[in-house]
Order: C-alpha cells, then structure tokens, then sequence
C-alpha cells in the first residue's frame, strides 16, 4: 500500500486519519483499541479539573434521517458534555496508553474555566502522561455556557488568544485550538489562536441546532423528562459547511497546521477535507454510526486515490484545491475573458477560412 504517513507540527502520523474528541474515545480502553485498529492518532474525550460538575442526561442523542422513515442518517445530534470522569482515572489511563502503544500519536482534549491557572494546572497535569499534543476546546456548542467555556470562549478573539497563550507558556508539545463554527467568520477567531502561539487549528466542531420535533408530543428531540436544548449537529448533513470553514481557516492561517472534521463517512468525504488545506481529518459521527473498523476503508481509499492521481505522498495532496477558491467578481470576469477569447478563436478560424477560399480562387482564376 502506498506510504500514507505524514508529519504534521512535527508529529509523524501513520495516516491522517483521527478519532475527533467525543464518545469514541471515552477511556483508555477504547483508545488502546482504536490503535489496534489502525487509527493514525486519538483526540481523548475533553477532560477537566472538576469532573463532578460535568452532569450527563439521557438520552442524549438524536438522528435526522435522509427522509421520514429512511434509516440512511444523514444527521445527528448531541448534548452530551464533556468526560464525566476523574481527571486522576484519565492520568492512568493516558499513561498507559502511551507506555503501551509509544508510537501512535494521542492528542488531549482540554477545556476548563477562563483562568489561568486553571489552564496551566490541566496543561501541567496532563503534559505529564505523555501525550503528544493537546487540543483546547474552545467550541462545545452547550451545555456549559454559565461557565464560559466552550464555545462562549471561542467566538470572543481576545479569550481565544488569551487563552491559547496560557496554554503555550506551559506545553512543551504541540497545541491545536478547537475552533466553533456557530460565529460569522471562523477566521476572525482561527488568527487570534494563531496569534496566541497555537501551533494548529482544529475546525469544526459541531454546529448548534435541533434535529426535530415529535408531531405527537410537540416536544423538541431528544426528549429528556419532556424538555430539551438546541444540541450539536454532526454527520454528512454538515460536511459542506465544514468544507467551507476548513477551507477558509486554511487560506486564513497558512503558517499554522489544519486538523480538519464534520461529516466524514468515507474516503472520498476525508479527500476533500485534505483538498481544501486539512493536514489532518478527524472523524466522530462516522465512526460511531459505522463503528471503528472504518479505518480500513478510510486508508484503503485514499491509498487507491493517490496511486490514481500520481501523488507521492499525502502531504502534496493538501491544499490542492486552495487555488481554485476566489471571488464571484473574479468569477464574472474570468467567464467574460473566456467568452471573448472564444470569440476570437472563431473570428480567427472564419478569416482563415476566408483567405484559402480567396487564394484557391485566385488559382482557378489564372
């Protein structure tokens, strides 16, 4: 098979391929298992300080289907929190990760109160285990807005960049902000990471919404003791405006590494994503609908779509479809120069015509 390791912020990953922070990879179990399986790297399920503030509700998931009563899933919606479990159980539990698979990449995902100190003590704690680079949540779209985490962090520049800089000043290993995309312009708040010293930009998190409403009961989807809250969307529903904002962050931020996710059921969905300038592709909904085995496909397709197209590597396939993004001012003219230059062709084709006719008649004619 052809060799699809990259490096990426100085990490050298076996494949592009990551299970995105989330239920996949909810303790270190799943975790060891996922490397098993081939994963290229696993972003933990966000940790914390205090996990006794973290409340769970059940059931907390919900589906959109392709149309009623299909069982094509199309969308999915969540309100789970971040890890309910002991910050001390997931330091075993990363530690042993990485002193039994020492060379697959594991990345934490970390989320706390707009302190520093409490951003440097997680940093602290959980740089200590080994793992090879941290990601911040900066844009769980619910559920802890009244502690101003999550994505009340990430649509204010001047926290993100604060924020990313706490942070930085404490890891000695790379650092991806998690950016939301439930803001006007993804990049406003992509450069502040950036310039708060962020190595890598991670995009998207979920897109905040409601996947339905039970016309029996009237009450909105999922139903927890007959209430509910707007939730975070994921699956194929949303690739195309995670498309978009990959592709924006990309052009927005062209010295800092991409981790790019929403939507990816396949191959040909994580192609795109390397297309528009991800570096890496983070998958969640596909592989809790499809199960982790996934991998498999995901690498056997991108392998085949690089022998066809002639790439050597994954890294000269990133980007490639950077060039063609531009303005519809830029599109209008562009089609107009094409009109008159086909015009031209045409008015040059008839006067060449138009000259063998007159000297075949001068022949003729002497």
């Amino acid at each position: 098979m052809t060799d699809l390791s990259t490096t990426v912020d100085g990490i050298r990953f076996p494949n592009p391929f990551l299970l995105a922070s989330g239920p996949p990879g909810t303790n270190g179990k799943v975790i060891q298992r996922s490397f098993e399986l081939g994963w290229g790297g696993i972003v933990c399920k966000t940790l914390s300080l205090e996990n006794e503030k973290v409340t769970n509700v059940v059931p907390r998931y919900g589906k959109l289907g392709a149309h009623p009563g299909s069982k094509e899933v199309v969308g999915f919606q969540n309100i789970e929190l971040i890890s309910d479990r002991p910050l001390d159980v997931w330091l075993d539990e990363l530690r042993q990760c990485k002193e039994n698979y020492p060379d697959h990449v594991l990345v934490a995902s970390i989320m706390e109160e707009c302190t520093k100190d409490r951003w440097v003590e997680i940093t602290e704690r959980v740089q200590e285990t080994g793992v090879d680079a941290f990601e911040l949540n900066l844009s769980c779209p619910h559920g802890l807005p009244e502690r101003k985490m999550g994505a009340a962090m990430g649509q204010d520049p001047d926290i993100v960049a604060e924020v990313v800089g706490w942070v930085k000043s404490a890891s000695k290993v790379p650092v991806w902000a998690k950016m939301t995309p439930n803001i006007t312009d993804i990049t406003v708040p992509s450069r502040a990471a950036v310039k708060g010293g962020a190595d890598g930009i991670s995009a998207i998190n979920t897109i905040l919404g409601v996947i339905g409403i039970n016309l029996d009961t009237l009450r909105p989807m999922p139903t927890v003791e007959g209430y509910s809250e707007p939730g975070g969307i994921s699956g194929r529903a949303v690739r195309p405006i995670a498309l978009r904002q990959v592709m924006e962050v990309a052009r927005a931020c062209p010295d800092a590494s991409v981790s790019g996710m929403g939507g990816v059921m396949d191959s040909e969905d994580a192609i795109q994503f390397l297309a528009v300038g991800a570096d890496t592709v983070q998958v969640c909904t596909g592989a809790m609908l499809q199960g982790y085995e996934m991998i498999t496909k995901l690498c056997d397709g991108l392998a085949a779509y690089l022998d066809e197209k002639g790439y050597d590597r994954v890294a000269d396939l990133v980007g490639a479809s950077l060039p063609y993004f531009t303005t519809h001012a830029d599109l209008v003219e562009r089609q107009r120069a094409a009109k008159r230059a086909k015009a031209g062709e045409t008015n040059r084709d008839g006067m060449w015509k138009g000259d063998i006719a007159k000297e075949t008649d001068s022949l003729v004619t002497d």
